[in-house]
């Protein structure tokens, strides 16, 4: 089984160009027949150009956009919501499509970033035959004050995360977005470190807003001091999402002077209903061990794919350091029309690529086994 590797679907893909969706499509690296961009997610950029519109529609219990850009209206059978930068609404099951307007923005046009649960829906062959939740709408405005005012709250030792999980009405149990998806508007002030963790649900990160040197580590194992193993570093760019694997340690890392924002989306939802979720911190962990116990899980990384990482070299803001390995992006890149006949004064034809962070494994010969 192909494992999940570690991606980048970079903001340039939405900072230009016409009104289009651009999916963060993986399946190929995945050995998945239908697009996604994990086993149970597909997430997509959608580039709504001022004064035009575009409409999305998926076969999903669940559809989450944030607002990465812009101002605009969202309208379908649901009725219509307006929008702006850095507010979010889910919706539940739709039949129709739903169109989505720009009235003004930046670079041209608006940015949405989609996340839907249709490839759940294709693995198990089925279409959702009924809402789960109403239509939800978080503005920007009510979750930077929630954010404030836990900044405020008196807490024991060091604080280094401040976040607002966020619910759904109808997700009482689980407290998640919807009975899928798990979101959270997560902020890591200037000069600290958010400690390594890891669960079970791929994470698809949104990098809201950092400056240079703002950056995730992510690896399989961790030391006796709770730091990652020979990890992958990769760097926030606003805009942009990076893929978090299942069950990998991940910290998260800003050495520059001003708040980092991130907004990871995940099927936490799922798996916590399933109570399969397994979210550990490092600092628990180690505690444990010292006390002489090991926790029992609900998994363990066990596909040999992913210990044969490969050294490789990506485009990334920032200068790479040592001992630690990048990623491969989504790049967009200019190759020659096969249309233009050889011609070199012809237009280039651009085209994205995307290149997975593993390499895969020779096949094993089949071999005869002694009674």
């Amino acid at each position: 089984m192909a494992p999940i590797p570690v991606l980048v679907h970079p903001p340039s893909l939405h900072e230009e160009g016409e009104t289009r969706i651009i999916p963060f499509d993986i399946n190929d690296c995945l050995d998945i027949e239908t697009a996604c961009t994990s086993p149970n997610l597909m997430a997509s950029f959608v580039r709504v150009r001022v004064g035009e519109s575009i409409e999305t529609k998926a076969n999903a219990t669940s559809q989450a956009f944030y607002v990465i850009r812009g101002t605009g209206f969202t309208s379908s059978e649901h009725g219509t919501v307006s929008w702006g930068d850095g507010d979010l609404f889910v919706v539940p099951v739709t039949e129709g499509a739903l169109k989505h307007t720009c009235k003004e923005a930046e670079k041209g046009g608006a940015a949405l970033y989609w996340i839907h649960d249709e490839p759940l829906m294709d693995y198990l062959g089925v279409k959702p035959s009924g809402k789960k939740f109403e239509p939800t709408f978080f503005s920007r405005e009510k979750m930077l004050a929630e954010v404030q005012e836990i900044s405020h709250q008196q807490t024991e030792g060091e604080r280094n995360r401040l976040g607002v999980l966020l619910g759904n009405k109808a997700c009482e149990q689980t407290k998640t977005l919807t009975h899928v998806l798990w979101s959270l508007l997560n902020s890591i002030p200037a000069k600290t470190v958010q400690r390594p963790h890891r669960h079970n649900s791929v994470a698809l990160d949104l990098a809201v807003a950092a400056s240079p040197n703002v950056y995730t580590l992510m690896g399989k194992e961790i030391d006796a001091n709770g730091d990652i193993i020979d990890p992958i570093r990769c760097d926030w760019t606003p805009g942009g999402v990076f893929i978090t694997p299942p069950g990998w340690w991940h910290s998260h890392h800003n050495e520059s002077d001003e708040v980092a924002w991130v907004l990871p989306m995940q099927d936490a939802g799922l798996y916590t209903h399933q109570r399969t979720l397994d979210i550990r911190f490092v600092d628990d962990e180690l505690e444990l061990h010292k006390a002489g116990k090991i926790r029992g899980s609900a998994f363990a990384v066990t596909n040999k794919q992913y210990l044969h990482m490969v050294e490789c070299g990506a485009t990334v803001p920032h200068a790479r350091v040592a001992g630690m390995k990048r990623v491969w992006s989504m790049q967009e890149v200019e190759e020659e029309d096969p249309s233009s006949s050889g011609d070199a004064a012809a237009p280039k034809k651009k085209t994205v690529k995307k290149v997975a962070s593993y390499s895969r494994l020779p096949a094993m010969k089949a071999s005869s086994v002694e009674p």
